[in-house]
């Protein structure tokens, strides 16, 4: 069962039950990864590293990297 399939019966089975209906599929994905950045950052902070954003620090190292050729 595919979660959209899993979210219309629970709406369905809330409806029949009068109780609240469930937040829909992914509503707060955008929550976690933002709350699984910050605690990678404050990680970061306690290991000693600073608590920049590792993805733009990866970028910007892969960027100004000199070639040696």
């Amino acid at each position: 069962m595919t979660a959209i399939e899993q979210y219309l019966l629970d709406t369905y089975r809330a409806s029949q039950h009068g109780t609240p209906m469930p937040p829909p599929p992914g509503h707060d994905d955008v929550a976690v990864l933002r709350e699984a950045r910050t605690y990678e950052q404050f990680r970061a902070v306690l290991d000693g590293a600073p608590g920049r954003h590792p993805w733009r620090s990866a970028l910007h190292r892969r960027l100004t990297r000199r070639h040696l050729t």
